[in-house]
C-alpha cells in the first residue's frame, strides 16, 4: 500500500488489484488481533484502496483511512465514500503531525497492513511516525500492524538492484533507491522501545506469497508497481523495460513451482510482522491471573504513561 509519498503516484486501483490483490486477503490474522469493537474509533495508516478499511468499519463505530496516494484515495472514496462513519484522506503518513486532523488521544485503535515498510523507510522520520501514532491513541488504546521483516522479498530486491546496475547505475545508488524498510526482530524491538513502548513479545513468520496470475500481474506486474521507485531512476523507457525483463527472466526459475507454474515471492526467507499493543485492562488481567498482588500490578502498569504488549508475526 502507498504509505509513503513519491514524486509520481504509480498506485492505481487497476494496477493494485491486478498485481497485489493478495495483500488484503492475507490480513485475516492481524484484523483478528486488532479485534474491532462496536465503539471503536480506528485510524488505518496506508489504507490504499480502502477495501480492508471498509471491512473494519463493519465492526466498529468509525474508521478513518489515510494514504499518500491520491489515486487510491479517490478509488476508496468512489467505492466506499457513502458509508456513514467511514472517511478517506490524502496525506503523507510520515508527517502525521502536519495532518489537519491530527489530535492527541482521538483513536481507540490504530491499524496498518502492509504499509509500514514503506512509511518507515526514511530513517529521519521513522521514530516520529511511531511517536505521532502514540499521540493519536487514547490512553489504554491498541495499535495493530503487519509489515515486512528482514529478508522479505530478498530475491526480487536483489534482482532489481542488479538490473539497475546493468543499466548504468552504481551499486550504491541502486541501494539508496530501495523504498522499503524490512527490520529484524531486534531492530524493531529497539525502535519501539526508544519511542517509549514496552515490548513484551515479538513473533516473526515465514510466509511465501503466491503472485497473481491475471494478465498484467504476476512478477512483471509486481515489479512495475512495487519497484516503481527503482525504475524511475532510469533515464529512458527502453532502459526501464530492459530492467523489468531482466528481473523477470532472472527470477523465472527461482520463484516458479515446476508442478503447476505458480510463482511465489519471499521464498528466500520472507518475514512479516504483526504487532498489537495491549490495553491496561488486558495487562492487569494477566498480572492478576498470575497471582500478582493487585496493588503491585497496578503500580507496575501505571508507572508509565502507557504500557503495551507487542506481538509480531507475519
Amino acid at each position: 500500500m502507498a504509505g509513503q509519498h513519491h514524486p509520481k503516484d504509480h498506485w492505481t486501483q487497476e494496477a493494485y488489484s491486478t498485481s497485489a490483490s493478495f495483500v488484503p486477503q492475507l490480513a485475516t490474522a492481524i484484523v483478528q488481533w486488532l479485534n474491532p469493537q462496536p465503539d471503536d474509533i480506528i485510524l488505518d495508516l496506508g489504507c490504499g484502496d480502502g477495501a480492508l478499511t471498509s471491512k473494519l468499519k463493519q465492526s466498529s463505530a468509525s474508521v478513518t483511512g489515510v494514504d499518500s496516494s491520491a489515486n487510491l484515495v479517490i478509488s476508496a472514496k468512489k467505492a466506499y465514500g457513502s458509508t456513514v462513519g467511514l472517511s478517506f484522506h490524502v496525506h503523507d503518513c510520515r508527517q502525521l503531525d502536519r495532518w489537519v486532523n491530527f489530535q492527541e488521544g482521538v483513536y481507540t485503535k490504530v491499524f496498518s497492513n502492509a504499509a509500514l515498510h514503506w512509511i518507515l523507510r526514511d530513517p529521519g522520520t521513522r521514530a516520529s511516525v511511531l511517536q505521532n501514532t502514540y499521540t493519536l491513541l487514547k490512553p489504554g488504546a491498541a495499535f495493530a500492524f503487519e509489515m515486512g521483516g528482514a529478508g522479505n522479498c530478498a530475491e526480487v530486491h536483489a534482482a532489481l538492484m542488479a538490473a539497475l546496475v546493468h543499466q548504468g547505475l552504481s551499486i550504491q545508488d541502486a541501494r539508496e533507491l530501495c523504498p522499503w524498510f524490512f527490520p529484524s526482530e531486534n531492530m524493531m524491538r529497539r525502535i519501539l522501545q526508544d519511542v517509549g513502548f514496552t515490548v513484551e513479545r515479538i513473533e516473526v513468520e515465514y510466509r511465501p506469497t503466491k503472485l497473481t496470475a491475471e494478465e498484467g500481474g504476476g512478477i512483471e506486474g509486481w515489479v512495475r508497481l512495487m519497484g516503481a521507485q527503482f525504475l524511475d531512476a532510469l533515464s529512458s523507457e527502453s532502459k526501464k523495460e530492459a530492467a523489468i525483463q531482466e528481473v523477470c527472466e532472472l527470477l523465472q526459475t527461482v520463484i516458479t513451482h515446476e508442478d503447476d507454474g505458480s510463482m511465489f515471492l519471499g521464498v528466500a526467507g520472507a518475514a512479516m510482522f504483526r504487532v498489537i499493543w495491549s490495553t491496561y485492562a488486558e495487562i492487569l488481567h494477566e498480572h492478576m491471573m498470575n497471582q500478582f498482588h493487585p496493588s503491585e500490578s497496578i503500580t507496575s502498569i501505571f508507572s508509565v504513561k502507557r504500557h503495551f504488549r507487542v506481538l509480531i508475526s507475519g
